[in-house]
C-alpha cells in the first residue's frame, strides 16, 4: 500500500494490487495499533481526525506504512467569523473573511452545519477542511453570482489577453464557480463534508443551450492554478460541470464523490482542460453527462495558446450513468497526450471510452499515447468509441465539410489520432456495439490495439448510435468495427452474442487477429 495524499489532518491510502476499484477482500486499517476503519472494501480509503506534524504507523494485515502529517500554523473556525450554518442566512462573507485572514499553511475549518453561500474565492497556501456533517449550499439566484468575463486585453501588450470565464472550449463570460481559484497555488480542500450546488432547487438547468446573463457556473473552477488537491469531499447538484481545472498544473482529485442527476445537461464530473499532470484516483461518479471529459479548447483557443492536456492518470474509480465514463474531447484543438486509465469499473454509462473530434479542430488537435487497462464494464451500451465525425447537439456551421464521408484535403484544420491500447478488460450486457473506431478517410486513426478483452452482448438489446454523428447509423449487438484505421492489432479477444461478424474492417491498412 502507499499514501497517495497527506494533509495536516488526513491521509489517503491506496492498496497496491491489480483489483478493479474494490479490494479482493475486506480489510481493517489500524493507525498506531488502533482500528480506525473496519471492513473497507475499496482500494482507496481516506482517514481523518489526525494531528498535524505527527508520525503515524498504518497497518493493513501484515503490511505497514509510516507517514508524517504536514505542519499547520493555525486553525480558523468560520464560526469565529460569524458564520451561522443554519442554511438560511448567507454565510459567504464570513467564510471569505476566514480564507483571506488565513496565514500560510493555516487551516480554515468548516464545522457541522449548512452554510448558504454565493461563490467563494480561494487564495494560495491554505487548507480548507469540511468536517463530517458540514455542507456548503449554493445560492439559487443567478443575479447574486459574480460574472467572470471571457477575456480582457492587456494594457501593456496589445498582443496579450487575460482569460477568466470559459464555456465549452471558448473564452466566454461565465458565472463564478461555487468555489473559484484564480491563479492560486498550494491549496488543499479536504474532509467528509459536502459542497451542494443546489441547482436542483433553481432554474440553472432550464434553457440550457441559452446564455442567460452569463454561462452556468461550475461546482469548483480552477483557472491557471498549481498544486491543488481535493480529497474526500462530496460535490453534487452543480449547475454545469462539477469540477473544471483550466490551464492548471499538478491537480489531484482523490477519493471524492461527484454526483449530479443523470438527466440534467452538461453536468460532467471532472473536466481537465489544457492542464499538465492531473491525478483522478479513488473517485465515485454518477453524472448527467460525461463522468470525466479531458479537453484542450476549440480551434481558436487551441491554435492560439497551444496548450495540450497532458499526463492524466485515472485509477481505481467507479463511473455510473452519464454519456461516457472517460471522454477525450470534443474540444481538443491543442491536443491530448499521455492518458492512462486503469483499475476502473464503468456501469450504466452510454459509452466506456469515448473519443470525439471532427474536421476543423485543427492540426494541433492530436490525441496520442492513450492506454486503458484492467477495466470492467457492465451495462455500458458501447464500451469503446473513437469518433472523428462527432456532432454535438448544438447547430454547427459547415456540416458538408465536417461530415462528408469522402476524403477531404489534409490541411491546418485536420485533427490527428495516434496510438490507442486497450487491454485486460471485460465488458458485459452490451447493447449497441463492442467498439467503433471511426477515423477520417484522409487521416485514418494511426493504431488501435485490443488485447485480452471479452465483450458479451445483452440478450434483450435496443439499437442506438454508438458514435454520435450527422445521420449516423444505429447499431445493435455489433462486434468490433474498424473504419479508416491504419493498423489494427487484435489478440485474445472474445465476442459473445454479436449479430454478424465479430470484426468489421472498412478501409483498414493492416489488421492482425490472433
Amino acid at each position: 500500500m502507499k499514501a497517495i495524499l497527506i494533509t495536516s489532518r488526513s491521509v489517503t491510502i491506496e492498496q497496491s494490487n491489480n483489483a478493479i476499484y474494490w479490494s479482493e477482500q475486506p480489510y481493517d486499517i489500524l493507525i498506531n495499533g488502533m482500528v480506525v476503519v473496519e471492513q473497507e472494501t475499496r482500494n482507496v480509503c481516506s482517514i481523518y481526525k489526525l494531528e498535524p506534524n505527527t508520525e503515524y504507523l498504518v497497518q493493513v494485515g501484515d503490511e505497514q506504512l509510516k507517514f508524517t502529517t504536514e505542519r499547520e500554523t493555525v486553525t480558523l473556525d468560520i464560526r469565529d467569523f460569524h458564520a451561522k450554518g443554519d442554511g438560511m442566512i448567507d454565510d459567504t462573507s464570513a467564510i471569505q473573511a476566514a480564507i483571506m485572514c488565513c496565514p500560510t499553511d493555516g487551516r480554515v475549518f468548516i464545522p457541522k452545519g449548512t452554510y448558504l453561500i454565493k461563490p467563494i474565492f480561494l487564495k494560495s497556501n491554505i487548507r480548507i477542511e469540511l468536517a463530517k456533517g458540514a455542507k456548503l449550499l449554493g445560492e439559487t439566484d443567478r443575479n447574486k453570482y459574480p460574472i467572470l468575463p471571457g477575456r480582457l486585453p492587456s494594457e501593456e501588450n496589445p498582443e496579450k489577453e487575460y482569460y477568466f470565464g470559459t464555456w465549452e472550449g471558448k473564452a466566454e463570460s461565465a458565472f463564478a464557480g461555487l468555489i473559484t481559484g484564480m491563479g492560486v497555488e498550494n491549496v488543499q480542500i479536504y474532509g467528509e463534508g459536502i459542497i451542494d450546488g443546489n441547482a436542483n432547487q433553481s432554474d440553472w438547468w432550464e434553457n440550457d443551450l441559452i446564455k442567460r446573463i452569463a454561462w452556468r457556473p461550475r461546482g469548483i473552477f480552477l483557472n491557471r492554478c498549481k498544486n491543488i488537491s481535493l480529497q474526500g469531499i462530496t460535490c453534487e447538484n452543480t449547475a454545469s460541470w462539477n469540477q473544471h481545472c483550466f490551464f492548471s498544473k499538478n491537480i489531484n482529485y482523490i477519493d471524492m464523490k461527484l454526483f449530479n442527476p443523470e438527466e440534467n445537461p452538461n453536468t460532467d464530473g471532472i473536466n481537465p482542460e489544457s492542464c499538465d499532470t492531473v491525478n483522478i484516483i479513488g473517485c465515485h461518479f454518477s453524472c448527467g453527462d460525461d463522468c470525466i471529459a479531458i479537453k484542450s479548447g476549440k480551434a481558436e483557443m487551441g491554435q492560439k495558446l497551444k496548450t495540450p492536456c497532458t499526463h492524466v492518470v485515472v485509477r481505481n474509480c467507479l463511473m455510473q450513468h452519464g454519456h461516457g465514463a472517460v471522454t477525450l474531447g470534443s474540444e481538443m484543438s491543442a491536443g491530448l497526450i499521455d492518458i492512462t486509465v486503469a483499475q476502473c469499473h464503468f456501469e450504466m454509462t452510454d459509452r466506456g471510452l469515448r473519443i470525439k473530434t471532427q474536421r476543423g479542430r485543427g492540426n494541433l488537435a492530436v490525441i496520442d499515447d492513450v492506454v486503458f487497462e484492467n477495466i470492467s464494464m457492465d451495462n455500458v451500451k458501447s464500451p469503446l468509441v473513437i469518433n472523428m465525425f462527432y456532432k454535438a447537439r448544438i447547430n454547427e456551421p459547415d456540416t458538408e465539410y465536417m461530415y462528408n464521408p469522402n476524403p477531404m484535403p489534409v490541411d491546418a484544420r485536420t485533427p490527428y489520432l495516434g496510438k490507442f491500447t486497450f487491454r485486460n478488460m471485460e465488458a458485459e450486457n452490451i447493447e449497441w456495439s463492442a467498439s467503433k473506431f471511426w477515423g477520417l478517410p484522409e487521416q485514418p486513426i494511426e493504431s488501435v490495439t485490443v488485447e485480452n478483452v471479452t465483450f458479451s452482448m445483452k440478450e434483450e438489446a435496443e439499437a442506438g448510435q454508438s458514435a454520435m454523428t450527422l445521420d449516423g447509423p444505429m447499431d445493435c449487438k455489433i462486434g468490433l468495427q474498424f473504419i479508416n484505421v491504419k493498423e489494427a492489432y487484435i489478440k485474445n479477444v472474445t465476442v459473445i452474442g454479436a449479430v454478424g461478424e465479430d470484426y468489421i474492417f472498412d478501409n483498414v491498412g493492416t489488421h492482425t487477429v490472433e
